[in-house]
């Protein structure tokens, strides 16, 4: 077993891992040398158990007790070593920031920021001075979205400014080319059933461009190139199996004695939106969309990707888990308006061999719901501290700007990379569309506020890591669903594949569906969502460890995987 030195950061490496540490035994300060490592197939150690654990306490000792474990939490986050926040360098590259997210702010004909108002959205994250926020000069109204929420302190978990991601790739690189073609290609399959990504030309196409990437593009491949199969899925254990859509975006919810029917508002096809240099310009520049969505009449589950850009569009953002949680904690039962799955509880909790106790407030369902909750909010505050005050990502939309402008008047020469200016699913753009600007999903584009990391895809991380936590993941779905084609998505039938699915696997495919959902929609990249989902993974884990050390329960740990398939112990 490897031990973390209790000065070691929080990490979310290159590597895939997120380095964190656990025990309940630091009362009166001798948890942190007890602490081993919790992840990439770590155990950890236990130390003494502090005398303030044991038995109720007097009023006056337990008021001490409880300052003691707050002192003592605080401590050990402080004995962290401290962080440096690498990013791609493209704001400090390129005086025009085109390399830079300036959604909101006034832009010239071209999409370009204007630079005076850029310094005073500089020097407000600079400051951090909330009357600098308020000086910031926008565009043509359209606010920014809650950038202070960087700054916000959490009384729990890792603090938000101690947690790392990569920086995010460069405009002028190949990765960030390969991300952009994906997004186009995303874009020119939204409409097509994910069940009809096997035959159609338009889905062997994409594969065929991707995979001529080479090592640029970090999607995942089969046999070294991606196919039909892999297309816009992930590499976290179970999203290659089964359909594209997971188990818990279609199956009925219940909620108490209601249930919730996954049939869904949706859009009807075509209808891409800021297709037009004007409508494009005016959304930059905050403008108030001139465009509309255009409602499809009949409710459908998903089919296609529009159908999940919408889904992930107004979502609460833990309610996918929050349903799934509702799927896994109600037992089967007769009536398949108000059937679950009845999944036990991970093998590590407490309550699953006491003989005389159930869980509730604590290894219970009251308390696994309420921590759904609680983690996204502290997952939020992490990812604006990396969008806002690290890295300043440009939005895809954005950067389809730069390949119009580019493509139609040279205005980037040796800038971009020459496999997005050559894409076949670029010049499919412009045959469609009469322009190269990437088409979007929303008419207001992507919100206002920076790409990297993305907001849903942290939560993700976060809300799947808490259930692959406090459920037995390993279970078999015994009677998955799917889409039936013939109902044009108004019905399901019964799963006719061959692969066996599982709780983890179709955790993982939610929480991917949920991140990629967004990356279909035009709004986010396939790297926001990759390294965010562990970004969420990590915070949630160092939230599943403050909470571990206030248990008086007998508890020796959960135990499930990450992302990366490593084995995590918390």
């Amino acid at each position: 077993m490897t031990k973390l030195e209790k000065n070691q950061p929080i990490v979310v490496t290159e590597s895939g891992e997120s380095l964190d540490v656990s025990r309940r035994g630091f009362l009166g300060g001798v948890g942190a040398a007890a602490a081993a490592a919790a992840i990439g197939g770590l155990a950890l150690t236990e130390g003494p158990a502090a005398a303030a654990e044991v038995g109720p306490l007097n009023p006056p000792k337990r008021r001490k007790a409880s300052y003691d474990f707050r002192e003592d939490a605080a401590k050990y986050w402080r004995q962290r070593a401290d962080v440096t926040h690498p990013c791609n360098g493209d704001e400090a590259l390129y005086p025009s920031k085109i390399g830079s997210y300036s959604k909101g702010l006034p832009h010239n004909a071209f999409g370009e920021v204007n630079a005076a108002a850029y310094a005073t959205f500089i020097h407000a994250l600079t400051t951090g001075e909330p009357s600098d926020f308020e000086a910031i000069q926008l565009g043509l109204g359209r606010k920014l979205t809650n950038p202070q929420a960087g700054l916000a302190f959490d009384l729990e978990g890792a603090d938000a400014h101690a947690l790392v991601i990569p920086p995010a790739p460069s405009i002028s690189s190949a990765e960030e080319a390969g991300e952009e073609i994906e997004l186009y290609w995303a874009a020119i399959l939204r409409d097509v059933a994910f069940d009809d990504w096997s035959t159609h030309p338009d889905a062997g196409a994409a594969a065929s461009e991707l995979t001529s990437l080479g090592a640029a593009f970090k999607g995942p491949k089969q046999a070294g190139a991606v196919t039909r199969r892999s297309l816009l899925r992930d590499t976290a254990p179970g999203t290659l199996q089964g359909n594209y859509i997971s188990q818990f975006m279609l199956m009925n919810t219940p909620f108490g004695t209601e249930y919730i029917e996954r049939r869904q508002r949706t859009l009807l096809a075509g209808g891409d939106k800021m297709t037009s240099v004007s409508d494009w310009l005016n959304v930059q520049n905050g403008g108030t969309p001139t465009e509309s969505e255009n409602f499809d009449p009949t409710r459908r589950y998903i089919r296609n990707g529009r159908d999940l850009a919408q889904w992930v569009h107004i979502d609460v953002l833990f309610q996918a888990y929050f349903n799934a949680c509702l799927i896994m904690l109600t037992p089967p039962s007769s009536d398949p308006l108000a059937s679950g799955l009845g999944l036990g509880l991970n093998p590590g909790n407490p309550y699953n061999s006491s003989a005389t106790q159930l869980g509730f407030g604590t290894f219970g369902p009251p308390g696994i719901k309420a921590l759904l909750c609680e983690v996204a909010s502290r997952a939020l505050k992490a990812v604006w501290y990396q969008k806002w005050f690290v890295h300043r990502r440009l939005r895809p939309e954005a950067f389809g700007g730069l390949v119009h402008f580019q493509k139609t008047a040279n205005r980037y020469p040796g800038v971009l990379h020459p496999s997005v200016l050559g894409s076949t699913a670029v010049a499919r753009t412009f045959a469609d569309h009469g322009t190269y600007l990437l088409p979007m999903v929303f008419p207001e584009g992507s919100p206002t506020h920076p790409a990297y990391g993305a907001g849903h895809a942290t939560v993700a991380g976060a809300c799947v890591t808490i259930l692959k936590a406090l459920f037995d993941s390993n279970t078999v779905i015994a009677s998955p669903v799917e889409v039936d084609p013939s109902s044009g998505g108004t019905a399901l039938r019964p799963y006719s594949g061959s692969d066996t699915l599982t709780v983890e696997g179709e955790l993982n495919k939610l929480a991917s569906n949920v991140a990629t959902g967004r990356n279909i929609a035009g709004v986010h990249w396939r790297t926001d969502a990759f390294w965010s989902l562990r970004l969420g993974q990590a915070v949630a884990i160092s939230i599943l460890r403050d909470q571990r050390n206030g248990y008086n329960e007998n508890f020796a740990g959960y135990t499930f995987r990450g992302f990366d398939g490593e084995t995590i112990t918390v």
